[in-house]
């Protein structure tokens, strides 16, 4: 975005770190994370904001995934489980990331769309903390399905609810404070490289 003029590079990159630092203590306020970071997204279409996610997942995203990760999904796929990504990233960023994996249902922070362009706004319930619990359980109510057997992998705090709902709960690289829970939990602790 700062190659095309959307954002300052510096001052987004600094306000971007800082809003991370704030997720990673579990402090995050996702709304005002959502406002900055679809800010430069207001006005814009759909397409031209995917003409640039497309390069940066295969650029930034692609080299990073872990091959446990991979491994694991084929477990899973193997086995028959149905297979979902919930995230608090924006949806538009999520699905080409599981597209990636060979996954094709994803839930995410969806976006507000007005007359063709993107409004720089959310629009309905934020995939995060309680709210990924919310939109997992409308979607397994439209999908006929239920948490019965779920597992569920994150790496982060943000996640304990959901962690604490599955029958499977599994922490992956996990913070500090998810470490301690998982451990006192019982949890399965993986990491993944």
């Amino acid at each position: 975005m700062g190659r095309l003029g959307w954002v300052d590079p510096e001052s987004f990159m600094q306000r971007n770190h800082e809003l991370m630092d704030a997720y990673s203590a579990g402090k995050l306020a996702m709304e005002e994370f959502m406002a900055f970071s679809l800010e430069p997204m207001a006005g814009r279409t759909p397409e031209e904001v995917d003409h640039l996610v497309g390069p940066w997942v295969e650029d930034v995203i692609e080299p990073i995934i872990y091959s446990d990760a991979c491994k694991c999904i084929a477990q899973h796929r193997a086995k028959g489980d149905r297979i979902l990504v919930i995230s608090a990233s924006g949806v538009h960023l999520v699905k080409p990331i599981a597209e990636r994996l060979g996954i094709d249902e994803v839930l995410g922070i969806e976006l507000d769309v007005q007359h063709g362009v993107y409004s720089g706004a959310t629009v309905g319930v934020l995939t995060y903390r309680e709210g990924k619990i919310t939109r997992l359980m409308e979607w397994l109510d439209a999908e006929g399905e239920n948490l019965e057997g779920a597992s569920f992998y994150s790496d982060s705090r943000n996640d304990l609810p959901l962690l604490l709902k599955v029958d499977h709960p599994n922490v992956v690289n996990p913070d500090p404070v998810l470490l301690e829970h998982a451990q006192q939990a019982g949890w399965p602790v993986h990491t993944w490289v």
